[in-house]
């Protein structure tokens, strides 16, 4: 994977289960208008209706009493159309609602799905997430990115949360984080964030904060179950504040102003090192710098850096760091 892919989270995907055709309907691509030539099984759990041209909910799918996962995804439903939902009570016991990349400005009603555990509104056009205090705190996955978002609110009783997805938005500072607990992956890529504050959150596993606009690294000391953290695009001028996170397996910091290697010689599990588009000088004191992770580190870049100039760049690496894998975007054998 080259460096600064993950900026934003994966889309929901549901784990793939074994169910008899009368359960699940998928209609991805079938370029429909409306429902009106298919029939919908009153038996039903899971309707895919991914892709179509879809400006209108059929009513029929407020009678089926067993669904538990419902994706609008790519279609061209607003506000109004999406508005009878709330008040279907014969699908209250819905798990999974998406609605990514359709036309919606503000957060739908989803307070009648008191059992929600997965709800993705990504690529719309909604400005606030005013509307969420309203979802259920069973919530385990919340996708808002790439949207119009300028303020994290109505988060703090998502104490079952696990995933939260607000890149792409329009995001200055992290705030409302702190009630949490549970939070395993925070993704706030492509924002106007200027400072790193987890609020105290301490279970975190996966922290994007990709093209922000970060100086300084300073607000993960205490985040030590963090296994990725992705920082690059930033202004960040010295690797700091990670020498606790012992955890950390992938840590992406190209594309910044770093001089130099620093805060990470006792990182014991570092897997895959991204500093390409830095200043680093030289492979000087490289060696030490990396002294715990030299036998497991399979990934490094350091491509557009002074240092990958120097005349023997590929075979030290290769010298210092016996398991390379990948250098810069070179496989090796």
């Amino acid at each position: 994977m080259a460096s600064g892919d993950p900026v934003d989270a994966p889309a929901a995907a549901a784990e793939p289960m074994e169910v008899e055709a009368d359960q699940c309907l998928d209609l991805t691509s079938c370029q429909l208008h409306d429902l009106s030539e298919v029939e919908i099984p009153p038996t039903l759990e899971e309707l895919d209706l991914t892709a179509n041209r879809l400006a209108a909910v059929d009513p029929r799918i407020g009678r089926l009493p067993g669904l538990r996962k419902l994706s609008f995804r790519q279609n061209l439903l607003d506000d109004a159309a999406v508005a009878p939902l709330s008040t279907w009570a014969d699908i209250a016991g819905l798990q999974e609602l998406v609605f990514r990349d359709n036309k919606l400005t503000t957060i739908p009603d989803a307070s009648i799905f008191k059992g929600l555990l997965v709800f993705d509104v990504s690529f719309n056009e909604i400005s606030s997430l005013k509307g969420l205090s309203k979802v259920s705190s069973t919530l385990k996955e919340l996708y808002v990115s790439k949207n119009e978002v300028a303020k994290m609110e109505e988060l703090e009783h998502f104490h079952a949360l696990q995933i939260l997805e607000l890149g792409s938005n329009r995001l200055r500072v992290m705030e409302n984080l702190e009630t949490l607990a549970n939070l395993q992956e925070l993704w706030l890529g492509r924002n106007r964030i200027k400072t790193i504050n987890l609020c105290g959150l301490k279970a975190i596993k996966k922290l994007s904060l990709q093209s922000n606009r970060l100086t300084s690294m300073n607000g993960l000391q205490e985040c030590i179950a963090l296994e990725e953290l992705y920082l690059s695009h930033n202004g960040i001028q010295k690797m700091e504040g990670l020498s606790t996170l012992q955890n950390l397996r992938v840590l992406d910091v190209s594309s910044n102003k770093l001089t130099a290697i620093e805060d990470v010689e006792t990182l014991s599990r570092l897997e895959d090192l991204w500093l390409n588009d830095n200043q680093i000088p030289s492979l000087d004191g490289i060696e030490s710098a990396l002294a715990s992770s030299r036998e497991k580190l399979t990934t490094i870049y350091l491509e557009r850096n002074p240092c990958a100039k120097a005349p023997n760049y590929s075979s030290t690496l290769k010298t210092i760091f016996p398991n390379l894998e990948q250098l810069d975007s070179d496989m090796l054998a």
